[in-house]
């Protein structure tokens, strides 16, 4: 199962940058956030749906386990040149273009009856994801002042919180009254919704066209690397982020294996535990929305990547539904401090104009890894007990949380936290 995740948006002129405003910024803010967050419910809802229809298909637990294998293979093929796309072409047109194509490969998904053309669907429909994610990241950190931002991010994990509990359940309910059709359609149209939103909100960079060839690609990897080189702090407070949510995923795709065989939970516990997973960072989203003008990036970070650890060791070390239970509301609650912190950081000190390539680059370092981590993961669970698999990969995610914790406190790096400054790297 996947864990995820009073603000003021300065107006944007067309092709310009924030103005100061009121009303007019509190819309477009409920916009983009609406937009998102009936994207995500649509997702979730997805997400059940389509694993009932490619195991209705197929009968087979290996071919609903591809599903977790086909996007990060179609990010690595795609990721490695459309960050220079996204860099150079209008971000909303972006957004909206991958919104339309997402609704209509998903609307067509419930008319074949056989895996591969779903697998080649899905395959396209992670490829526009590649794109969707990386300039939507590079939106909003445009459309969104610094000092807004780690309330807006509180705010949407708030919101994805909200769709990871109630979406499941209403694909649940509307499995049970039509078909795994209809809660697949519901995602395309909630992609149509998402693609609306985005339609009424300011245009940033109307002016966006570059051209784009061989040497503007070969161009861009460079300055991606010097930016790297330049900022290796920066890197490496990234990939131990990326690399401490892929172990936890990795987690998530054997922990049915864990809780049923290990420790004989019942389907309906087991329903149950996700369901208090969500509540917990349903709590957590609306605790850090409420004291994010209290709390600093340092502190969401520190104690968000800590305590989500410490989650996971309740977890792995559980003989009963309670201290599963316990362990699952621990690190619901702090995983969004953990995901507000990091996100306002990396949009505080990755430069916006290069941001689309560094969020695809890095990107593909960190789908590969996750193939590699879930398939790894996957065998050790045949060849060692899934408890000591388990065990292994929590002590892990405690190792990087006190790596990340000692480099989020360096009293030389602190310049990388401020809040509320006008940075030339991100201008």
């Amino acid at each position: 199962m996947k864990r995820v995740f009073p603000f003021i948006v300065e107006n944007v002129r067309e092709g310009g940058g924030p103005i100061l405003g009121n009303s007019p910024q509190t819309k477009q803010s409920y916009l983009l956030l609406f937009g998102l967050g009936i994207s995500s419910l649509g997702d979730f809802i997805y997400l059940v749906a389509i694993n009932v229809l490619v195991l209705k298909l197929t009968g087979s637990a290996a071919a609903v386990a591809g599903l977790w294998i086909i996007s990060p293979i179609a990010s690595v093929l795609t990721k490695f040149w459309s960050g220079s796309i996204i860099d150079r072409l209008n971000l909303r047109k972006i957004m909206i273009g991958t919104d339309l194509i997402r609704a209509g490969i998903v609307a067509v998904i419930p008319f074949f009856d056989a895996i591969w053309p779903i697998y080649v669907c899905l395959f396209f429909l992670s490829m526009a994801k590649a794109f969707f994610e990386p300039a939507s990241v590079t939106y909003i950190t445009n459309i969104v002042p610094e000092k807004g931002r780690k309330q807006f991010n509180s705010y949407r994990s708030l919101i994805t919180s909200g769709a990871f509990l109630i979406g499941p359940a209403v694909s649940g309910a509307l499995l049970l009254l039509t078909t795994v059709s209809i809660s697949i359609w519901i995602n395309a149209i909630s992609f149509v919704v998402s693609a609306i939103m985005i339609y009424l909100l300011p245009n940033i960079n109307a002016d966006a066209g570059d051209r784009f060839d061989w040497n503007s690609w070969k161009k861009d990897w460079k300055e991606v690397f010097r930016f790297s080189q330049g900022n290796f702090f920066i890197v490496k407070v990234y990939f131990i982020a990326q690399l401490f949510m892929i172990i936890a995923l990795g987690m998530d795709a054997q922990e049915v294996v864990f809780t049923q065989k290990v420790l004989n939970l019942s389907e309906t516990q087991y329903g149950l535990l996700i369901s208090l997973t969500g509540f917990g960072s349903i709590i957590g989203a609306s605790t850090v929305s409420l004291v994010s003008e209290k709390l600093s990036i340092k502190a969401l970070m520190a104690s968000g990547y800590f305590l989500v650890a410490v989650g996971y060791l309740i977890y792995a070390f559980s003989f009963s539904f309670w201290s599963v239970a316990a362990g699952f509301m621990v690190l619901g609650f702090f995983n969004s401090f953990s995901g507000t912190g990091f996100m306002t950081f990396y949009q505080n000190n990755v430069p916006v104009h290069i941001m689309g390539r560094i969020s695809s680059i890095y990107g593909i370092f960190q789908s590969l890894i996750q193939v590699v981590f879930i398939l790894l993961i996957g065998f050790t669970g045949d060849v060692v007990p899934v408890r000591y698999s388990i065990i292994a990969a929590s002590v892990l995610m405690l190792v990087l949380s006190v790596w990340q914790i000692k480099l989020v406190l360096m009293p030389s790096k602190s310049g990388y936290f401020e809040e509320e400054r006008a940075l030339e790297s991100t201008s």
